[in-house]
């Protein structure tokens, strides 16, 4: 017996409709029969072809098309069908994109090939798991093992073989009718309309709505800054409330400013922010559309893209930055330039994979001068709490992975736990061990997302290993092996080619142009993360320890790459890595520049990095007055001290040059005239940071700010509060004096001395 696909599909989105809750259908079987029996359901249900979206690699259908590296373009929205074709591959980002998408009462319809064959089909994610020396079929199909075993399990799910014809799964849940909620009542005392809180739908959005009244000024048109942070798993109203609050502000004769990654993900706000404006008696819209929206009261509500926002900052009275968390670290810290700004983001869901919002932005935001206020929805709003397709989602993507609660691992220490391979089998055998492993991962580090299970799961070229506490995941690191690379494959790197997978050989070769560098084997460590419970106990360099024992045999080299900060450097300084680079741009999630450290393990891996140890400490000073201008005097500092103590370079001052130097530490000679021998001294103080020679933290960020980044004295003397440009030019001078002494006398260098005591006799 055939199974009748569309009358199957009506059944279910006439429940998903009654329940307001969503389903899966999974079309399985060739790719033709699932186009077929799509065209099919689709031209007998109820819904309009412009509220349906194909994502996938061929544009099939007449509704809107994207491909899966487009899929970010829903986030924000909300659709009652969304069709992913994954026969040529599943990219598991787009995935976690497009089931937030689905709206109550809608369907997300998986094209899929047969599921029995599917884990070992391969696509084109899969191709970018094939690392170098890595080939395609070492790519395991792990994740979508694990996928299709959810599919199977999970409530809500309907499976269909199109090739058999059979109906594998109903995916009907019959659901008990939904009690009816209470009435909802706005605050006793508002300053936004009633309307406003009328138009809410949970208690949840009314609370994210008075949130925004913080952001009035008070009566008299002063205020402190402030910011308002609203946070929600998808479909709990959050850019809603934004929208709501932004009609009120423009209602008010405010100019309030919006921004999201673009603006289709900035939909919903306009949406409820015209809504309100037009069901208000006393305020009439002049002009509105999806990206502007103005009133009769002289307030307006437009949109424009993150970088054009972030020069309009003074022109606005508000900003709201919707989907924050899918925004660079960096981006979002220029918003706190405005006095008075709102951030909603997703902390679920696949804007939320991504952990910049609250690993790194949450720091920056604590340390600003806004007061902030904090909310966060949990009811749902596009679809009723309970909803079979979330709980899927979740679970299938460890969307809402955590580490084990505190309890389990609050004794751990580096005597009592133990070293464990995290076997990708073992993880998809034991749920427990794979989500805390996982979650550990999501919420110590700013990227980690969906695409990085799979890697976990599938990628030939990584391993996982762990410290446990009586079974429980207290430390974990992810690592890469690199290198070992083909002479063919490292000409291409050195042409200007790129190889998937191997970032350190790849930098140090194309970048810094070592044809050799992808030679030796490498492993790198892409990420190590400790439980807060038990950080600052020795436990992640005890992880360091145990890996180096168990690959330092294999590989000629340790490394890293992370985005520096004063502490992660001195962290990684102390488990004998060393700086060999820093990039010349910041990177776009984390707002930082990144740091590449080596710990080699042979000989081959020592020559590695002495020879980039070398080069690095040689062109510090110029990349300082250059692409680091703008650099942290502090990790300006931890990066040179990192470098290995031999790569330290010779001042190789001549004798006018030690005169220069000595004059102006003892004499009445100035910095300005020649800064050049200043800086090769300061090089090789931090690099070699003798004992002998004692100089505070000001002293030394003096340094960097006007001996390496050329900084004028003005903005010296104000960034290190001294009391004029004058007294800052007089404690340069008594900071290089230490330096002369020690490295005068220390090459002999009778000039510098000469100088020092004709000018100290006096």
């Amino acid at each position: 017996m055939t199974v009748d696909v569309v009358g199957h599909a009506d059944a279910l989105r006439a429940e998903a409709t009654r329940a307001n809750e969503r389903r899966v259908l999974v079309l399985a079987g060739n790719r033709e029969q699932g186009y077929d029996a799509l065209e099919a359901v689709l031209d007998a249900l109820p819904v309009a072809i412009t509220d349906t979206t194909l994502v996938g690699p061929a544009d099939r259908l007449r509704c809107e098309h994207l491909p899966q590296a487009n899929a970010g373009e829903l986030l924000g929205t909300t659709r009652d069908v969304v069709i992913l074709d994954a026969h040529e591959g599943l990219r598991p980002n787009a995935l976690g994109k497009v089931v937030g998408a689905v709206d109550g009462g809608g369907l997300l319809v998986l094209l899929t090939p047969p599921l029995e064959d599917w884990p070992d089909r391969r696509g084109a994610f899969d191709e970018s798991l094939a690392v170098p020396p890595f080939a395609l079929e070492d790519v395991t199909g792990r994740f979508r093992r694990r996928l299709v075993e959810t599919l199977r399990a999970h409530r809500g799910i309907s499976i269909v073989d199109l090739e058999n014809g059979r109906l594998d799964s109903g995916g009907l849940t019959d659901p008990a009718p939904r009690v009816e909620e209470p009435a909802l009542e706005p605050p006793d005392t508002r300053r936004f309309p009633t309307a406003a809180y009328e138009a809410c739908l949970t208690s949840d959005q009314i609370d994210a709505v008075e949130a925004f009244e913080s952001l009035v000024s008070d009566a008299n048109g002063d205020f402190n800054r402030r910011a308002v942070v609203l946070e929600a798993d998808r479909g709990r109203g959050k850019s809603s409330a934004a929208g709501l609050a932004a009609g009120a502000f423009a209602a008010d004769g405010q100019d309030v400013l919006v921004t999201a990654p673009n603006a289709r993900n900035a939909a919903e706000v306009f949406e409820r922010a015209t809504e309100l404006c037009e069901g208000l008696e006393d305020v009439d819209l002049t002009a509105a559309d999806s990206r502007r929206l103005e009133t009769t009261a002289g307030g307006r509500v437009r949109f424009h893209e993150p970088a054009e926002a972030v020069d309009e900052l003074e022109t606005v009275d508000i900003v709201i930055v919707d989907e924050a968390a899918a925004l660079p670290v960096s981006r979002l810290e220029a918003f706190l330039a405005a006095d008075r700004v709102a951030f909603a983001t997703t902390i679920h869901g696949y804007e939320g994979a991504g952990r910049g919002f609250s690993v790194r932005f949450r720091d920056r935001l604590a340390e600003s001068n806004h007061e902030v206020v904090d909310r966060t929805l949990v009811e749902p709003i596009r679809y009723a709490a309970g909803d079979p397709v979330e709980v899927w989602a979740f679970r299938a993507l460890l969307l809402d992975a955590r580490p084990p609660v505190a309890p389990l691992v609050a004794d751990a220490t580096p005597d009592t736990v133990e070293y464990r391979r995290l076997e990708p089998d073992d993880l998809l055998a034991d749920e427990t061990l794979l989500r805390e492993a996982f979650g550990l991962l999501v919420l110590a580090h700013y990227r980690t997302e969906p695409n990085d299970l799979a890697r976990l799961l599938d990628a030939p070229n990584l391993e996982a290993r762990a410290l446990v506490r009586d079974g429980h995941v207290v430390s974990v690191a992810l690592l890469a092996r690199e290198g070992n690379l083909e002479p063919a494959t490292r000409a291409m790197m050195y042409e200007g080619g790129r190889v998937r997978g191997n970032m350190l050989p790849d930098v140090l070769t194309s970048q810094l142009r070592d044809e050799s560098a992808g030679e030796p084997a490498g492993l790198r460590v892409v990420r190590i993360a400790t439980h807060h419970e038990a950080r600052s106990r020795g436990l992640g360099s005890r992880l360091l320890e145990r890996v180096r024992e168990e690959f330092g045999d294999d590989v000629d080299w340790l490394g890293t790459g992370f985005g520096a900060t004063p502490g992660l450097l001195e962290f990684w300084r102390e488990n004998g890595y060393r700086t060999v680079h820093l990039s010349t741009t910041r990177n776009d999630a984390s707002g930082e520049y990144s740091a590449l450290m080596l710990d080699p393990t042979s000989a081959t891996g020592r020559e590695l990095q002495d020879r980039h140890a070398r080069w690095f400490a040689r062109r510090f000073a110029a990349l300082c007055s250059d692409a680091l201008d703008d650099l942290e005097p502090d990790v300006a500092r931890t990066a040179l001290r990192s470098v290995d103590t031999a790569a330290a370079p010779p001042a190789g001052l001549d004798d006018h040059e030690w005169r220069v130097v000595a004059g102006a530490a003892y004499g009445p000679g100035l910095f300005d005239v020649d800064p050049g021998p200043f800086r090769r001294l300061v090089v090789r103080y931090f690099v070699e940071d003798p004992d002998a020679i004692d100089l505070t933290a000001r002293e030394e960020r003096l340094f960097v700010l006007r001996a390496l980044q050329g900084r004028d004295w003005p903005t010296v003397a104000e960034r290190l509060e001294y009391p004029s440009s004058g007294q800052c030019m007089r404690a340069l001078g008594d900071a290089v004096c230490p330096l002369v002494d020690y490295y005068g006398a220390d090459a002999g260098v009778d000039a510098a001395l000469e100088v020092r005591e004709r000018f100290v006799d006096e």
